[in-house]
């Protein structure tokens, strides 16, 4: 109940969070990998790649080729089985990982994170330091300082978002025809369409949403908690170190060093708030677990500076297992693998991984699939013989267009005929179907209820396939 006049509030406006930047080996490898996945991202539609048959381009989804180039691998919409296994593989990896270090992936590789790591780098340089920025929050619309300092972030933002946006159409054609085409207003309509809504996307997810894309649209971070375990590795406070039994305060007189702290029940944590000001998402690790918390190691970095100002250990703020700090006498930490979730994802990842592997390396540049024509399921002709027909159907996946002979084994060659079709010829990711009769003797019929199907290509690729003869007495 309510008193009157006091009205509930459902939503709580939201606090912008304004990170602070800091330097320590987790922020380093953050900033390695943000380097490293904007090099691939922007760098691979211009990579060039040598192939017969196609646009020299590394990566090129050629949509209306219905084909995916991606180096030396062509991967056609039959080739289903192979996106399935990739999908498990990237589902199961992202468990296995999450089972160890929680949510490491959230905060080092996603492309949320990436991207607002890229947007919040660009807003410290045009408009300063977390203080800085805070000052320029506080001045008024009218401030000639806040109209071009934030005009430029947001121009600086849109540039990017925008550049996002085209390299990912880049992708779905020959990049550098693609963007002469785009700029001269001679693109499809769908590059138009998808540049504008990604680059829409892209300026309000990393520039304006951020933390709440993790914290309310993305799923991961709600279903995420069914995966820990207590010996799951993840970002956590140490409590009794930090608090003691007299709870945590700032550092003043009487209470700088770790002994006159601890003379008077206080713990390591000087209260100065850095590990809160460095978060992403503005959350505060003392307050323990959180599922907004992506993991990312700032706060880790932000503590370890101010325990090395202080002479203190570092380790306050530390990547644990709840198992570990829950102990009397917590021992270091340590990646606890021996679980049988664990060994059950990474189980399932290496036999997929394997699968996945030895498909493509025996992979061949053709498929055959031969079919019985049962409708009559043979034919009796006027002079005895027995006719058998079939139906060959040849999808050439290779990037070039490729020849094919069909010959048969185990019966005499005078007896298949496939009409005017001596060389097949099929197009790169096409299919071409080819009506086959078999006709045998009654004698040679009798003796003969398999033979083979043998298929090769130009190159000399052979694929054998068995085939059933009906007879009056095995039909």
């Amino acid at each position: 109940m309510h008193s009157q006049g006091q009205q509930l509030q459902l939503y709580a406006k939201r606090v912008a969070v304004v990170p602070r930047s800091i330097s320590g080996r987790f922020r380093s490898f953050k900033s390695a990998v943000l380097i490293l996945g904007f090099a691939v991202y922007f760098g691979l539609p211009w990579l060039p790649w040598a192939r017969e048959g196609a646009p020299a381009q590394a990566v090129l989804f050629d949509i209306p080729g219905r084909r995916f180039l991606i180096f030396d691998l062509t991967v056609y919409p039959q080739d289903i089985f192979l996106l399935s296994l990739f999908l498990f593989i990237a589902a199961a990896l992202l468990f296995f990982v999450t089972a160890l270090v929680g949510r490491a992936f959230c905060g080092y590789f996603c492309f949320q994170t990436l991207w607002t790591d890229a947007f919040i780098f660009i807003e410290r340089w045009l408009q300063g330091e977390r203080p800085q920025r805070l000052r320029l929050a506080r001045l008024p619309w009218s401030s000639a300082e806040k109209l071009v300092k934030l005009g430029a972030t947001r121009l600086a933002w849109l540039l990017l978002a925008f550049w996002t946006a085209l390299t990912f159409v880049l992708y779905f054609g020959h990049a550098p025809s693609l963007l002469v085409r785009f700029f001269q207003g001679e693109a499809p309509a769908a590059a138009y369409i998808t540049v504008l809504t990604l680059t829409l996307t892209t300026y309000l997810a990393a520039g304006l949403l951020r933390e709440q894309v993790c914290m309310f649209i993305c799923p991961y971070g709600r279903f995420q908690s069914v995966m820990y375990d207590p010996e799951t590795l993840t970002v956590h406070y140490d409590r009794r170190r930090g608090e003691g039994t007299a709870g945590r305060v700032p550092a003043r007189t009487g209470l700088r060093t770790r002994e006159e702290r601890q003379a008077r029940g206080h713990g390591d944590c000087i209260d100065c708030g850095l590990c809160v000001q460095v978060c992403p998402v503005g959350i505060d690790i003392r307050e323990g677990l959180q599922y907004s918390c992506i993991a990312c190691g700032l706060c880790i970095d932000a503590c370890d500076q101010i325990m090395d100002k202080m002479g203190f250990p570092r380790g306050l703020v530390r990547y644990d297992a709840e198992a570990n700090l829950a102990r009397t006498q917590p021992g270091p930490p340590r990646l606890d693998w021996r679980r049988l979730k664990v060994l059950g994802w990474g189980a399932a990842l290496v036999c997929m991984t394997g699968v996945m592997a030895y498909d493509l390396t025996h992979r061949r540049s053709f498929e055959l699939s031969i079919q019985q024509v049962r409708q009559p399921l043979y034919v009796v002709l006027s002079d005895g013989s027995i006719r058998n027909r079939y139906e060959i159907r040849l999808t050439n996946l290779s990037p070039v267009e490729d020849s094919y002979t069909v010959s048969a084994r185990g019966i005499p060659p005078e007896a298949l005929d496939l009409g005017h079709f001596h060389t097949i010829t099929v197009r790169s990711g096409k299919s071409v179907t080819v009506q086959a009769s078999v006709r045998l003797d009654p004698l040679t019929a009798a003796r003969t209820p398999e033979f083979e199907f043998v298929v090769r290509n130009r190159r000399g690729e052979t694929v054998v396939d068995p085939a059933h003869f009906f007879t009056r007495r095995s039909g």
